[in-house]
């Protein structure tokens, strides 16, 4: 593994940086760990110019010496504003011509959909589709990918995923911190294109998040059955649902900004220096969804994201219909709850007897508790880039974002992102440790929500 960054660093500085995000569990990891390090360097590339690409490539070919397999993944955790110049660079200096050659782009994949177009057009005369992984953390993580076994791995669900039984489907994604010193950077991003479009908010703001990271958790929950789980099958399978996708409306959105806290301990966004008084950027987004088919027709879908909240989660919730027969009372709709994170499972809330010696049916609601905690030993399920790295190692395309795929992406949300952009529509001020705007409520009861 080789490291490739402005930074003029030493290799025990690199080193530190690579072991001090993980977590070991036992002196066999620790062992592993030391091994892995001693293939890790790392090359400057603080010139400007070519000069830095020439001695990267000398550098691999020095780490490739003897090898049979010269195999090369370039990973691209950079800013969207240098992904061309950099992938250029890398195709000219250090493409293995010999074996293969990919490289790993990180969201956000452009602005709206003609600079995302513009961003592919750019790739396409230095490296081919198959070349290309466009990775989404949420794809990688093991409760998203657990939907489609849950789905079509049990009948019970299978044959009641459909307008006829389901009330409505809600996927939120909610952070209990703010932009923590960072929101000028954010500032040029928001909500939408940050989680509703998504990017981690290292790299990225709210306004990117929710349109990639939400549609293709929707994608996935509303898909039709695929031929198989191949990657063409999938992605196929999730564009098409995608395109029946109609765009969002902004009157079928709240969008809000958080201020400082009820108390006054923690800041609000506009409180930070480099955020411009008069600053519109969403750092909340509530958003309903319509597909257009006989399976979804007529079925909201609340897609949320937002900073500085209650509580931090990643959640599904499918929500049934309430039961029609008038035979128990105080019965509650059926939820299926998918917590992506903390703590993943799967939840299903259902009506049971209560127990009584009075006359006649009582119900109480109860929990089918399908936690990972418990059942899967810790530290066997996988991280999220763990997944997608290893999959690009194997030339899996499974959890990476198509081209198409992600046209059809943009398509839902531009529209919704150039009228906030010209200044249209209401931003909701909402307190810092809040559960979000207050005008939530009564909007949320326009799709019986």
């Amino acid at each position: 593994m080789l490291g490739f960054a402005p930074n003029k660093i030493s290799h025990d500085e690199f080193i530190g940086l690579v072991t001090s995000a993980l977590k070991l569990l036992g002196d066999q990891v620790k062992e592993q760990l030391d091994r892995f390090c001693n293939i890790c360097t790392y090359v400057s590339g603080h010139d400007a110019g070519e000069k830095p690409y020439e001695e990267l490539q000398h550098h691999l070919e020095q780490l490739e010496r003897g090898k049979l397999a010269r195999n090369r993944i370039f990973y691209m955790a950079l800013p969207p504003s240098i992904f061309i110049s950099v992938s250029e660079q890398l195709k000219k200096y250090c493409y293995s011509k010999d074996t293969f050659s990919r490289i790993l782009i990180e969201k956000p994949f452009g602005r709206d959909l003609e600079s995302s177009r513009e961003l592919q057009s750019a790739l396409e005369p230095n490296w081919k589709e198959e070349e290309i992984f466009r990775i989404d953390h949420y794809l990688g993580k093991e409760m998203v990918n657990n939907i489609l076994t849950l789905r079509f791995g049990n009948i019970i669900l299978g044959s009641v995923w459909n307008r006829e039984h389901i009330e409505n489907v809600q996927v939120s994604i909610l952070e209990a911190i703010g932009t923590e010193g960072r929101g000028g950077f954010y500032n040029d991003t928001g909500i939408i294109r940050d989680v509703l479009q998504n990017l981690p908010f290292q790299e990225a703001s709210t306004k990117e998040f929710v349109s990639s990271d939400m549609l293709q958790i929707v994608s996935l929950l509303t898909m039709e059955a695929p031929a198989s789980f191949s990657a063409e099958d999938l992605c196929k399978e999730k564009v098409r649902v995608i395109q029946g996708m109609a765009s969002i409306k902004p009157e079928d959105t709240v969008i809000g900004q958080y201020t400082k806290s009820s108390d006054g301990q923690k800041a609000g966004y506009k409180d930070d220096n480099s955020v411009p008084n008069d600053s519109r950027c969403p750092t909340f987004c509530a958003a309903i969804a319509h597909i257009n088919n006989s399976r979804w027709n007529g079925v909201p879908i609340l897609i949320e994201a937002g900073k500085a909240l209650q509580e931090s989660k990643t959640e599904i919730r499918i929500q049934f219909k309430l039961t029609s027969l008038a035979l128990l009372p105080s019965t509650i709709s059926n939820t299926l709850t998918i917590r992506v994170q903390p703590d993943e499972g799967v939840y299903l809330q259902i009506n049971s007897n209560l127990p009584s010696l009075r006359p006649g049916p009582r119900t109480m609601p109860m929990e089918l508790d399908l936690t990972y905690r418990g059942r899967v030993p810790e530290g066997q399920i996988p991280n999220a880039y763990e997944n997608l790295i290893l999959d690009a190692v194997r030339g899996d395309y499974t959890h990476s974002v198509r081209g198409d795929e992600l046209d059809a992406s943009w398509r839902v949300f531009t529209p919704l992102l150039h009228f906030l952009d010209q200044g249209g529509g209401k931003v909701e001020e909402y307190a810092f440790g809040s559960t979000g705007p207050a005008a939530m409520d009564e909007w949320l009861k326009r799709y019986r929500m």
